[in-house]
């Protein structure tokens, strides 16, 4: 890559969903990791839909542009966001 040319954003977050909550929502931090209470439940993947959907609204991006990286059966997730870098992300999900 040559130095004038500029990488696209970026983030990669640790969130930590709380399935079946009464409304979704962002709130706070636990550790190093978002947490995101989802009013879905964790079966068959709806609770894993509703984070990209949420996610998306939060953050004004097209859902193709999140992607689950690790932890599809977890509630500890790793979410990759194309264009955003990671402080704005956090900002914009923490206000």
């Amino acid at each position: 890559m040559a130095k004038s040319e500029k990488r696209p954003a970026e983030a990669t977050l640790d969130i930590r969903v709380i399935p079946r909550s009464p409304r979704t929502s962002v709130d706070g931090m636990r550790g190093a990791a978002i947490l995101v209470r989802l009013a879905a439940p964790p079966v068959d993947g709806a609770a894993n839909d509703a984070l990209i959907a949420f996610l998306s609204a939060a953050l004004d991006l097209p859902r193709r542009q999140i992607t689950i990286v690790s932890g599809e059966r977890s509630r500890d997730k790793r979410v990759r966001i194309a264009g955003i870098e990671t402080d704005a992300a956090i900002s914009r999900l923490l206000r």
